[in-house]
């Protein structure tokens, strides 16, 4: 719950900042000379890749956390079995040692969006955000396939059982 007001006000800050970034932007093509108007088109570039990127990714967390309640539905979410540290933090050799299983399990299963979740999940342990998120990426990717190719061949029986 932390992260997701964390999450909101840092986005209500941004959205605030490109108005604001935005309307200056305004005011200097108003201004109506070259240099100004030039400087006034390339201010308002911001802001739309501003929002651009915070659309991505409030997308990219959306998804994420409907795959995380699905797959906690099924009771698939994997089970926190990392050694900590008297700090709290997680033990390297202990995340190595879960990413390798959850590794040879997306190997097995390479179809399987649950694997690449749990994957991005030990990717995440291990401290590799980069790789966490390509992961979680391809996740997403395998559950809307597949969620896509559900919906079609219900579309198509229901079509055939009805006669059209």
């Amino acid at each position: 719950m932390r992260a997701k007001i964390t999450y909101s006000v840092t986005a209500a800050v941004l959205v605030f900042y490109f108005a604001l970034v935005g309307s200056r932007g305004l005011l200097l093509i108003e201004h109506g000379t070259l240099l100004t108007v030039s400087f006034g088109v390339a201010v308002l570039i911001l802001p739309v890749i501003g929002i651009w990127f915070l659309w991505k990714n409030t997308q990219f967390v959306r998804r994420a956390n409907a795959l995380a309640a699905e797959l906690d539905a099924e009771g698939g979410l994997p089970v926190d079995e990392l050694v900590r540290t008297p700090a709290g933090r997680i033990d390297r050799d202990s995340a190595d040692a879960v990413f390798v299983r959850r590794r040879e399990e997306t190997e097995d299963s390479p179809d399987d969006w649950r694997c690449w979740f749990r994957l991005a999940v030990a990717y995440q342990d291990a401290r590799d955000t980069p790789r966490a998120r390509k992961a979680m990426q391809r996740a997403i990717a395998l559950h809307m396939s597949t969620s896509k190719g559900a919906a079609a061949s219900s579309s198509s029986v229901t079509s055939s059982s009805t006669g059209d």
